[in-house]
């Protein structure tokens, strides 16, 4: 039912791909990517935020950042610091956090797909950063970035990947950010690509976990050039990791105001929760957030009556907005409005009491993590999740694949 291709990777030489291997463009702002890059010439930040190479006074966003992208990938391939391959393969990407290991089928995915809805999405995206990664892909005729994409488990799929990892060596075996372990094994033998094309063609559909703005970047340069008469057989595809629902972790995504609560703050929160000082930091259950306001901590346990059936209105952060964020803030837009703020589960509780401390933000709250079984409900639903519903660990780090769009 869903395409899957092999494809020509672009990566590392074996013995810098930890060196090569970065965080996400996008979990990371400009001074944090030359900060970790600092001394570090391999880094991929070099490529996927190019601005480090350039004045601080420049936009990330100018042209030149762009230019400075494909000028660097060029010379990464010219050092042989990065290497195409001469056939089209798959990979097997595998992560270890904390002894619990999520492996991921590396691979293009059709831009059709996407467009006829087999490849579902569970968020809006914003104009702006799209065209920041349009234009990234333009400059580099290339996919930078892989697409996190998910899928429900499989017997058949999951049965050819690890019979691979069993009787294979990785080529690439390192640890990195967070002390989190990162694996690649080459899939390079004909049959087995057969398999695994035709295992696929039987899933149902795909889901993105994260990345929808590089989805959409990819898949509306892939049909520019498919409009305007420039297409190749890469560009009708994009760079995804594909991996099976029942690996991942969804960790929670926090938030944080910087407006002071109103005097009769405790009474409106009542109207849809029971609240209780209690000193506890993350919630134990679906329904509950906890709070940090003044140097306490206060558990919110959402009302029955306040929760509906609709996947998307019965979510915590739905609640929360609704009931907290509109009803007593008048925060509608949360995408938009400079009041709140989003904090990565990785950053712990501890991040949230150093916010409020500061005297910068005034209140905190610390979630219950969205569950994976959620987002495919509501991709299902063909509906969508308040923004930062999702904050996916650990991070498959850039780097380690790029896709040649061979247009050029």
């Amino acid at each position: 039912m869903v395409e899957v291709h092999p494809f020509k990777a672009i990566r590392p030489a074996e013995a810098l791909a930890d060196k090569v291997a970065a965080l996400p463009y996008d979990v990371v702002n400009s001074a944090e990517a030359k900060d970790l890059a600092q001394d570090n010439p391999y880094s991929f930040f070099h490529i996927d935020k190019a601005e480090i190479d350039l004045p601080t006074d420049l936009s990330p966003y100018d042209p030149q950042v762009y230019q400075k992208a494909a000028d660097n990938l060029a010379a990464f391939l010219k050092e042989g610091w990065l290497k195409k391959e001469d056939s089209n393969y798959y990979y097997l990407y595998e992560l270890i956090m904390n002894g619990r290991s999520q492996t991921g089928l590396v691979a293009c995915t059709s831009i059709d797909d996407y467009v006829s809805g087999k490849i579902k999405k569970h968020e809006f995206t914003r104009p702006e950063k799209e065209v920041d990664r349009i234009n990234h892909i333009k400059a580099c005729d290339a996919n930078t970035s892989p697409i996190f994409l998910s899928y429900r488990s499989d017997e058949t799929v999951q049965g050819l990947l690890k019979e691979w990892k069993a009787a294979h060596t990785p080529v690439y075996d390192f640890d990195s950010y967070h002390e989190v372990t990162h694996k690649v094994w080459v899939i390079d033998e004909a049959a087995v690509i057969e398999k695994l094309e035709n295992a696929f063609n039987q899933v149902d559909a795909l889901y993105i976990a994260d990345g929808h703005h590089r989805t959409e970047s990819a898949v509306k340069v892939g049909l520019e050039k498919r409009k305007n008469g420039e297409e190749s057989p890469e560009s009708s595809h994009f760079l995804s990791i594909i991996f099976p629902d029942d690996e991942l972790a969804i960790w929670e995504y926090n938030r944080v105001l910087k407006v002071a609560p109103p005097a009769d703050f405790f009474e409106q929160l009542a109207e849809a929760y029971t609240v209780e000082k209690s000193g506890v930091k993350k919630p134990a259950a679906v329904g509950q957030v906890q709070m940090y306001l003044g140097k306490d901590w206060y558990t919110l346990t959402v009302k029955p009556e306040k929760v509906n059936n609709d996947p998307v209105e019965s979510l915590d952060v739905s609640l929360l907005q609704n009931y907290v964020f509109d009803q007593i803030f008048d925060i509608k837009d949360v995408r938009t409005d400079k009041r709140i703020d989003f904090i990565g589960g990785i950053r712990g509780t501890d991040e949230l009491e150093k916010l409020v401390d500061s005297g910068d933000w005034q209140l905190a709250f610390s979630m219950y993590p969205t569950a994976m079984s959620d987002l495919l409900s509501v991709a299902d639903a063909g509906k969508i999740m308040p923004p930062k519903s999702t904050w996916f660990e650990p991070k498959l780090l850039s780097g380690l694949f790029m896709h040649d769009l061979e247009t050029k």
